[in-house]
């Protein structure tokens, strides 16, 4: 029928994660503009960082792998939008791209998850627990540098698995995807945001359009997150000024209330032996600016050695 025709194609990833989160932003715009569901299409698209499995994001090429071909089906028309993890986002989008907004951010702290039931203090010398962020392992290693971190790729469900497996004894994961997955019951621990600062953007989901395109961010307008918006503004801005990717430990988590901004970032060692720390607050209005000015702080005391971690001019 003509009256059920297609009015939006979101793009996504294929993981049982991302798909999840497109379903997330389709069901929020039906709900916000009376719509059927039918009539907002999911658009799947494979991406080079879903086929990669056998090394670190850093080593095939960064975050990028996530997006590239979102990217491209939205600048070729072939998606009107393209719903991702705002953590896997670059810092500086490809041209004609634009963020639209952000969906109201889910919980942002890490969980652990061990194969015995073993909080990460009760593991025993020597375990092994895997992990695909450097964030987080090195953040693993300040806390506990006895334990074995390795590498650990694949979606939520791959890496439960390799735990249940006995391939590790357990591993970190971000609270909000398996809260999306229905999967909080595999939750040994939920990590405290003092040892274990999140990723930018970590929680939420981001939509990003073609720039420019107002009737598309006219129809985006409703679901939208204004705190969210400026939490994720404020933690990117920050890592932009580091010029941070996933080669380097990074961490940053903004926190709006009552129109007020506290951010909190930090730049940890590999072997998390090390590691530097800024807390700015403000307006929330000027989110982008306290964002800089907490990555200028960072940069102003880290050590030389450390600096280095960090690719291009500053």
């Amino acid at each position: 029928m003509a009256g059920e025709a297609i009015v939006l194609r979101l793009g996504t990833r294929g993981s049982p994660l991302a798909l999840a989160q497109a379903h997330e932003a389709r069901a929020r715009l039906a709900a916000a503009h009376g719509w059927n569901e039918e009539r907002l299409a999911v658009v799947v698209i494979a991406t080079t960082g879903d086929a990669i499995q056998d090394r670190s994001l850093s080593e095939a090429g960064g975050k990028g792998l996530f997006t590239k071909e979102l990217d491209i089906a939205l600048m070729a028309g072939d998606i009107d939008v393209a719903v991702h993890s705002a953590k896997d986002l670059p810092t500086r989008l490809p041209e004609g791209i634009a963020l639209a907004g952000f969906l109201p951010r889910e919980d942002v702290r890490d969980a652990f998850i061990s194969r015995d039931g073993a909080t990460l203090a009760g593991l025993p010398q020597g375990a092994v627990v895997g992990s695909a962020s450097l964030r987080r392992q090195a953040q693993l290693r300040r806390l506990r540098p006895d334990l074995d971190v390795r590498l650990l790729r694949g979606n939520v469900q791959t890496r439960l698995r390799r735990v249940d497996a006995g391939d590790y004894h357990a591993t970190i994961l971000a609270m909000a995807g398996l809260k999306r997955l229905g999967l909080t019951d595999r939750v040994t621990e939920r990590l405290a945001l003092d040892a274990f600062l999140p990723a930018v953007g970590q929680g939420a989901i981001a939509i990003a359009a073609r720039a420019g395109d107002a009737a598309t961010a006219d129809v985006l307008r409703p679901i939208l997150d204004r705190d969210t918006g400026a939490a994720v503004a404020c933690e990117r801005a920050f890592l932009d000024v580091l010029d941070g990717s996933c080669r380097t430990p990074i961490a940053g988590y903004a926190r709006v209330d009552a129109g007020g901004i506290v951010f909190r970032g930090e730049v940890l060692a590999p072997d998390g032996a090390r590691s530097v720390e800024a807390v700015v607050q403000g307006d929330a209005g000027t989110a982008d600016a306290i964002g800089r000015a907490a990555g200028r702080d960072i940069l102003s005391r880290a050590p030389a050695d450390l600096l280095a971690a960090f690719r291009g001019p500053h």
